[in-house]
């Protein structure tokens, strides 16, 4: 077990409260940003913060409705009442059962209607088939919150999906907060209150795959909420992100997401948590196809492009693991390991072989094993023999680790200032060694704040070191696989560097329209792919250099434009709805003479008209050549709304696919790093002798884009600014050619 200290907030935050629209029954905690008002939405009219709801009175309400209630044997609602009852009594909750033909359930007087409950309820439960008809009776009687169970919504198709929508309209009018449909009893499970220090809190959308994290219990892993939002007809996971992240005793939020509801609420919740230093750590599904289809299937859910939602999550520091067994290891460590002190690992085996393997592994994942110093190196040898290595890893040949060097050992690495995390595979018990081993380690946790992990590979796990010794630890975070441990130390020293840079865009996002909004307004078309030349106006409308140009409609007009432009010249086709020039023939470069272009004009016309294409003249443009070809472009995503992605350009962008992609708003750190993430990147540093190139002007064209994306919001349906050709370091970029289409 680990202790933890909550990570500082990196922004000023203060506290309110305001009503959430028109459910005066419920209050929301904002703590993000300045007083509500018009600048709480940005430029298109999206929120900037997220409101909190007020979920004490359902996690710990002082009474509850049970409606549907049955204590008859057999029956479906029997063993949820059963539970209910147990759980009521456990929260200190009075339970009320509801039922139109009976007057007690397993002894608590019952009510026959909603109407008839006697003072307030703060949670009603519904064990009925059809909730909707109780919704407006939930609503007069001023429920705030309630769970319906039922199933047949949204998950089964068409008919569930307007059936679920029927539902959600009523919850809204009615004040009511509802959880569900198709959700189940987990938020009322039995939680451990023996454990201490911070706590897990889980929100998952199959209740099934939450229960690997939940029985961690057993391990000494303290959880202290779960949260199954099934088909979230109203409450969602992002609901429970901003509520789990304001919970003093949570230190970490574990998540099972199907698909989600509503793009910008999730990014609005993890800018809260990441705001507030709280690690979110998702497993999401629907990286395939397959997983798509089988999510919608269970929750109805759009699962969204994967590469967006996967860009998303890291551009707000959820961490995304794959599987469940991640999803719990990594959880425990963010959860309560201590903020890290230094960044590097050291690996300290009692086996050569086993250090090199978990060394190769952990720098493959990015990990940083710094080679310890030459006076280190002597100290450690005191105690281990000269001809093993210590430089990191560390192999101490196996009999130190059974006597008192064994815990010098340890102590000396720890000391070390550059190694922050401490991790000892055992990739099997060797008793009694083993044994000496794990509670010295034990040990050395108690008196150092770095993190100490362990790997203990035995596939038995009954072993007193383990069972006993390890995870009886406070301190120590024991993993079973080599993966999980160094996937869960990458994400605890990824999530702190996150946090310790971390400033929120949507602080920064603009709220007002810039002069080069009106300008656009000019130039949109609904419905209507604009011309080259209009999709470079509505560039240059945002300050994004275009070469010089001029559209021409004559063979002698434009012998004058290239002129006036400079040889060399290209020529392109010009018209609305033209998008693959080149495909066609409709693009000349590299002219040089004025009969050349003359000869071109009267090709290019010629061309148009074999192929039916409407021209509203031709570009004579001027040419640029030297640079890196990149693409940047906007595109509207279901669930996000406008995205904006940088990539290779030219024909690299069809046949690599090397592309990074960010939801705006963001800031520069984050078009930066999209540049880092393309595995081309080295192309804009200079290869075989080419000159770096103007990387800063790249950033700004992306952030020129972005700024168009949020003000045209969705009247953009998309911009594909391919070929930017980024020129070298100090001359800036120059937009080559453009696509853009109106909504």
């Amino acid at each position: 077990m680990l202790g933890s200290t909550h990570g500082t907030l990196t922004s000023d935050l203060r506290a309110r409260v305001v009503a959430c629209g028109d459910r005066p029954v419920n209050a929301v905690h904002e703590a993000a940003g300045p007083a509500a008002s018009a600048g709480d939405l940005d430029v298109s009219g999206r929120p900037l913060y997220a409101p909190v709801p007020d979920l004490d009175r359902f996690f710990r309400p002082s009474s509850v409705a049970v409606v549907g209630a049955s204590d008859t044997e057999g029956r479906p609602g029997t063993g949820i009442t059963r539970q209910l009852v147990d759980w009521a009594a456990r929260v200190g909750a009075r339970l009320h059962p509801v039922h139109p033909t009976r007057t007690s359930v397993f002894g608590l007087d019952c009510v026959p209607s909603v109407a008839d409950l006697p003072g307030r309820v703060d949670l009603a439960v519904l064990l009925v088939g059809d909730p909707l008809p109780l919704i407006p009776q939930l609503g007069e009687a001023k429920v705030p919150f309630a769970v319906a169970f039922a199933s047949g919504f949204a998950e089964t198709g068409e008919q569930g999906a307007a059936a679920q929508a029927r539902l959600a309209a009523a919850v809204e009018r009615s004040g009511v907060r509802l959880l569900g449909p198709n959700t189940n009893l987990n938020a009322f499970e039995s939680f451990r209150d023996d454990l201490e220090g911070p706590a897990i809190a889980l929100i998952t959308q199959s209740g099934h795959q939450g229960r690997p994290v939940f029985t961690m219990q057993e391990l000494g892993v303290r959880l202290s909420h779960w949260a199954p939002t099934g088909n979230e007809a109203d409450l969602e996971t992002a609901d429970f992100i901003s509520y789990f992240a304001e919970r003093p005793e949570v230190g970490a939020i574990a998540c099972y997401v199907e698909g989600l509801k509503d793009g910008r609420s999730f990014l609005l919740a993890a800018d809260r948590a990441a705001r507030r230093g709280v690690p979110v750590v998702a497993v999401k599904v629907g990286r395939t196809d397959a997983g798509a289809r089988t999510a919608a299937s269970h929750t109805g859910k759009l699962t969204g492009s994967d590469q967006v939602v996967d860009a998303a999550m890291r551009q707000f520091g959820v961490i995304r693991v794959d599987g469940l067994d991640e999803l719990q290891d990594t959880a425990a460590l963010l959860a309560r390991a201590r903020r890290p002190v230094a960044d590097g690992v050291a690996v300290y085996s009692i086996s050569g072989g086993t250090g090199a393997h978990f060394a190769d592994l952990a720098t493959a994942a990015g990990l940083r094993l710094p080679r310890l110093g030459d006076a280190r190196q002597a100290e450690l040898h005191q105690w281990i023999p000269p001809y093993l290595n210590v430089s990191n890893p560390i192999d101490n040949g196996g009999h130190p680790v059974g006597d008192r060097r064994g815990r010098k050992i340890i102590d000396s690495i720890l000391a070390d200032p550059e190694v922050g995390v401490l991790i000892c595979p055992i990739t099997g018990p060797f008793p009694p060694m083993s044994d000496r081993l794990a509670q010295d380690l034990v040990d050395a946790a108690e008196t150092t704040d770095k993190l100490v992990c362990v790997v203990w590979g035995s596939p038995v796990g009954t072993e007193a070191a383990y069972r006993d010794t390890l995870l009886g630890s406070s301190r120590v975070a024991t993993f079973r696989t080599f993966a999980n441990c160094i996937t869960a130390v990458r994400a605890h020293l990824s999530h702190h560097r996150f946090t310790d840079r971390y400033r929120s865009p949507f602080d920064e996002a603009p709220r007002t329209p810039s002069p080069s909004y009106r300008k656009a307004q000019e130039l949109m078309r609904p419905g209507e792919q604009l011309s080259e030349h209009a999709a470079k106006q509505l560039l240059r409308a945002y300050g994004i250099r275009v070469p010089r140009e001029q559209l021409v409609t004559s063979a002698a007009a434009s012998v004058r434009a290239a002129a006036l432009v400079g040889y060399p010249v290209v020529m392109k086709a010009s018209a609305p709805q033209l998008a693959h020039k080149t495909e066609l023939g409709l693009v000349k470069i590299g002219l040089t003479s004025a009969s050349q272009v003359r000869d071109s004009y009267r090709e290019l016309t010629d061309i148009a008209r074999y192929e039916g294409v409407d021209l509203d003249g031709v570009l004579v443009c001027q040419m640029v050549e030297r640079g890196v070809e990149m693409v940047v472009g906007v595109a509207q995503d279901d669930l996000f709304g406008p995205t904006v992605t940088v990539g290779l350009g030219g024909v690299l962008v069809e046949v690599l696919h090397d592309t990074a992609v960010r939801v705006p708003p963001f800031g520069e750190d984050q078009a930066r790093d999209m540049l880092g993430e393309l595995r081309g990147r080295a192309l804009l540093e200079g290869v075989r002798g080419g000159p770096p190139v103007d990387v800063d002007a790249l950033v700004e064209v992306v952030l020129r884009v972005q700024r168009m994306a949020l003000e045209l919001g969705g009247r953009l349906a998309e911009l594909d600014v391919n070929p930017l050709m980024v020129l070298p370091r100090g001359q800036g970029a120059v937009a080559l050619d453009a696509l853009a289409v109106c909504r």
